[in-house]
């Protein structure tokens, strides 16, 4: 099964580092094109964000390539931006153009989704109408285009003002912007908001900051934001979509099939209500678990991806007198609630909990009789730069274990779902590691070269009753360091190296036609460097927190406001006080991240809440600050702020491909590449900083 993605779990950052020019006192604060306003680029930072945001959760809504292409939009929102910057000196402007660029995107993206409609079979995709999809290289390199020339437009009128302030202040201004940005989408996804009101506000912000001469072109862009807002108004008030924090939800009755209701998540097969009778006809797996149990004595029961309410209406049906049911999507949940035909949430022995799994675990004192792991496949990303999905932490060895320490002495763990042969050997093989004896496993019906697998084991040795214990070869388990249970080995699979490869070469290749002869960047190498570093920097705390503290939208938005809060202090700090000359900074900065190498995430999971956030917060932000102490300085007195900001961009594209090297090494051994980057950033940069200084 490959790795897939959503808004949060779709959450960049652009990667610290950008700047502007102290402006007139009096300056008036118009958001009109021209004026060197303050008002005016805090404007422009919040709304590249908030359309690099929506771009990158709604297109991964609508084609499920994108599911498994993880930050396929936010790499092109990268280039996207460092173009417009490299181009901020040019005669035509290209921001009037970007409503209709952005009107050209919706319009195909709407005009050829990609849907996956069945697991076997030579027509697995389809697109509308049932006709075969658009072939991956068109639909693909439409979307990657018409993104960059979107941010492209956007990122040009934020150079030309962001030009008109010292380095240090514009920077600030675009974090003011970035933050703002996160908490409106926050906001957005706290809410359930559909596309429209994501639309409606961009397009209302692109209104108030188009220039308002020649009218034609004016004209033009306002005609676009208003088919951007029909279209997605048209598609958002649908009544068969909810707009979950996490995808696009879309519940339907399904045909022939008295009271059931077919769930999909992005365009996928995600899940189907069905009535608990109809279930013990035709899924029987649901009750698998419970040939091992003592069901008269089923005093507690947690099921982990409660869902739309099956395995909670199973358990009620098997006697059960206490369920907790777990579900990090509250749509899921509300959609259950009202549809489900046996009301299980309505039941008084149902207490529901809106949060991530292995969060529960770590957080509930209470001890379970039976512990489901039931179907926890989210089928989308935990975030735009991260190739994790939300339920990876949730079905590592570290997770099993703490699953096993919550049961009963006499308490029985099952996990359900269409395995693959090798995760089947993967999940039974941790499991007999775990408990000490082969799991019972019991396979149903296979699909599209996977199975309906029951993995049930008992702390106190093996499952009662069992006809069929596992016999397979043990695979390596997943870890909380190498979160990816999906792969088969440690690499990077071949589709994404082809695909980041011709990234990279479009990069170079695009920023060559824009901004010249690549050597006019070339003193602008450490800047580069630096964002590199950064992105993964982020990446890794992104993924550290959502072990520490879950994987919920609400945690990786605090995360992303963490961040920026930390630059802006890093910001305020430079601007008020002397620093230390620059290879001091650097030794912080590299002492930081060893700290943050050698502190285990294992111990800071045995924390209580608090002081796990304390340390985790100080281990996590310490290196972010001091990564923009270094970057201030070095940006302070650069003699193009627009080009300095789109090398650090681009550099930002290169940190984004580095990345999916936690495929093969795992997640802390980024820590040793960022600690590398930032090595070259100091060795290419050393010799400005020492200039400035003299």
């Amino acid at each position: 099964m490959p790795e897939s993605p959503d808004w949060i779990e779709n959450l960049p950052i652009r990667t610290g580092q950008a700047g502007y020019r102290a402006s007139a006192p009096r300056q008036l604060l118009s958001l009109r094109a021209g004026a060197p306003s303050r008002l005016r680029l805090v404007a422009l930072s919040f709304l590249m964000l908030l359309v690099e945001l929506a771009l990158i959760r709604w297109s991964a809504s609508e084609n499920v390539r994108l599911a498994y292409l993880t930050n396929f939009v936010l790499l092109a929102s990268f280039l996207g931006i460092g173009v417009g910057f490299l181009r901020s000196r040019a005669r035509r402007e290209l921001f009037a153009w970007a409503p209709l660029a952005l009107a050209l995107l919706v319009a195909f993206v709407l005009a050829f989704p990609v849907r996956l409609v069945t697991l076997s079979g030579p027509h697995q995709l389809q697109g509308r109408f049932g006709w075969a999809p658009l072939p991956p290289w068109i639909s693909l390199a439409v979307i990657f285009g018409l993104t960059v020339v979107i941010m492209a437009g956007i990122g040009e009128s934020m150079a030309r003002t962001f030009a008109r302030f010292e380095p240090l202040e514009a920077y600030r201004l675009d974090i003011l912007g970035g933050i703002v940005g996160i908490v409106v989408f926050s906001a957005l996804a706290f809410l359930w908001m559909p596309p429209v009101v994501w639309g409606l506000i961009a397009a209302v912000t692109f209104a108030l900051l188009l220039p308002r001469r020649p009218r034609w072109r004016l004209t033009t862009a306002l005609c676009a934001l208003g088919g951007v807002v029909l279209a997605l108004a048209a598609q958002s008030l649908a009544s068969h979509h909810h707009w979950s924090p996490y995808y696009k939800v879309t519940a339907s009755p399904l045909p022939n099939e008295q009271g059931a209701l077919k769930v999909w998540a992005n365009n996928i097969p995600h899940q189907t209500a069905y009535p608990v009778e109809r279930l013990r006809q035709n899924q029987p797996f649901y009750f698998f678990p419970y040939r091992h149990v003592d069901t008269a004595s089923l005093d507690d029961v947690l099921v982990i991806g409660a869902g739309t309410g099956n395995d909670v209406a199973v358990a009620l049906s098997q006697g059960a007198k206490h369920i907790d049911a777990v579900e990090i999507d509250p749509v899921l949940l509300d959609i259950g609630r009202k549809y489900h035909p046996n009301q299980p949430y309505s039941d008084p022995h149902v207490s529901v909990h809106v949060t991530d799994g292995r969060a529960f675990l770590h957080q509930t004192s209470h001890h379970y009789d039976l512990i489901l792991f039931a179907l926890p496949d989210s089928l989308t990303l935990l975030a735009g730069q991260s190739n994790l999905r939300l339920e990876n932490y949730l079905l590592t060895s570290e997770a099993l274990r703490a699953a096993r320490d919550r049961l009963k002495p006499i308490g029985t763990f099952a996990m359900y779902n269409y395995y693959e042969p090798f995760l089947l050997d993967r999940f039974a093989g941790t499991l007999k590691t775990l408990y000490g004896s082969a799991p019972c496993a019991e396979i149903g019906t296979p699909m599209g070269g996977r199975s309906q697998a029951v993995l049930t084991v008992a702390r106190a040795g093996p499952a009662r009753d069992c006809a069929s214990p596992w016999r397979g070869q043990s695979l390596q388990p997943a870890s909380d360091n190498h979160p990816f249970p999906y792969q088969v080995t440690h690499q990077i699979p071949a589709f994404y190296g082809w695909i980041l490869g011709l990234v990279l070469v479009a990069s170079v290749l695009v920023v060559r036609v824009a901004g010249g002869p690549l050597r006019d960047m070339a003193r602008y190498a450490d800047l580069a460097f630096m964002g590199a570093a950064f992105l993964l920097l982020e990446t890794k705390n992104v993924v550290q927190y959502a072990l520490l503290f879950g994987t919920t939208w609400f945690v990786n938005s605090l995360v992303f406001a963490g961040v920026l809060l930390s630059v802006l202090a890093a910001i305020e700090v430079a601007r008020r006080v002397p620093m230390p000359r620059p290879a001091v900074l650097y030794g912080y900065l590299l002492v930081a991240l060893a700290v943050a190498w050698l502190v285990p995430q294992s111990a800071l999971l045995q924390l209580p809440a608090l002081p796990r956030f304390a340390v985790a917060t100080l281990v996590a932000f310490t290196p972010i600050f001091l990564a923009n102490l270094v970057f201030a300085q070095r940006f302070k007195a650069v003699g193009s702020s627009t080009t300095a900001f789109a090398a650090n961009l681009l550099g930002a594209i290169v940190g984004g491909v580095l990345e999916y090297a936690a495929m093969v090494t795992g997640y802390r051994f980024l820590l040793v590449v960022i600690a590398v980057l930032y090595g070259l950033a100091f060795v290419t940069g050393y010799r400005h900083l020492m200039v400035r200084r003299a």
